[in-house]
């Protein structure tokens, strides 16, 4: 069973998803990976991921397609770009990701990342959105502890996550971003939970991997989801690696094992720039 973390309201989510970044972007794949979301979803793998960036729209298609039958079983999450993020637009962006996505509501809708839009604006329309019952819940990604902070205060104290670059290779955010949203009992999300395929093909982690019958990158989304009120959405392209990313979350990390990664991976001596991708 997939373990579940909470939102700031109390409702709980999988911590395992799947993401969608670089999906329906070529239809050889389009059945490949229509199986894998559908195969996902009965394995617990609930909580999916897009945004109306990822293919202009092909991807909310996409996830609108697996979904389709069963979407009160899925918790569907989904982006705006900053520049739609006005009280004007913010509504239309909605609309159309709705449209694409073939239902009623979206369950997190996101800021993408921060533009030039001011933030009381967009949370004063994210939470019409939220009261109309086109969302459910709303929250940001790739905010840095500045930036969350200037959301806070903006009015913002209903952001449900922030969603970020975290993995192995991308460990900045433990010096302060995710002291400062566990403390506010904010989950973090982390995308490219296997740095878009590097660290799968790391002969270190393949040789540690080894010992406990994981494969590297089965072993580097372990070591994500072993943090503490943390989602991780990979994308998986096809059923069987669907399953694959399942066998991470089955195992936890045993101290040692995390102590071996760590000396691999350190962890930030000092602040470092949000990074993103």
């Amino acid at each position: 069973m997939i373990p579940r973390t909470n939102l700031p309201d109390g409702e709980s989510v999988p911590t395992l998803g799947q993401g969608t970044w670089m999906m329906a972007e070529g239809r050889r794949d389009r059945d490949d990976e229509l199986a894998a979301l559908r195969r996902g979803i009965d394995l617990g793998m609930t909580l999916i991921d897009t945004a109306e960036m990822y293919g202009e729209g092909a991807a909310e298609e996409l996830v609108g397609e697996a979904i389709a039958g069963c979407r009160d079983s899925v918790f569907l999450v989904s982006k705006a770009y900053p520049w739609n993020a006005s009280a004007r637009d913010l509504p239309r962006a909605c609309a159309a990701s709705l449209r694409r996505l073939g239902t009623d509501r979206i369950d997190l809708y996101l800021l993408h990342w921060r533009g030039d839009i001011p933030l009381a604006e967009t949370v004063a329309a994210m939470e019409r959105l939220r009261d109309e019952g086109h969302i459910r819940h709303w929250g940001v990604s790739n905010f840095a502890v500045a930036d969350m902070e200037d959301l806070l205060a903006a009015g913002g104290w209903r952001c449900a996550t922030n969603q970020i670059l975290y993995n192995l290779e991308r460990r900045g955010p433990e010096w302060d971003l995710l002291p400062w949203l566990a403390a506010r009992s904010i989950p973090a999300m982390a995308y490219s939970p296997i740095g878009q395929g590097r660290l799968a093909r790391d002969p270190r982690l393949s040789a540690i991997g080894a010992k406990l019958g994981l494969t590297a990158a089965q072993l580097a989304l372990a070591w994500v989801l072993n943090r503490p009120a943390m989602i991780g959405i990979p994308k998986a392209a096809s059923p069987a690696h669907v399953g694959t990313n399942l066998r991470a979350v089955e195992l936890g990390l045993t101290r040692e094992v995390v102590a071996e990664l760590e000396e691999l991976f350190p962890p930030p001596r000092q602040a470092e720039p949000l990074e993103m991708i």
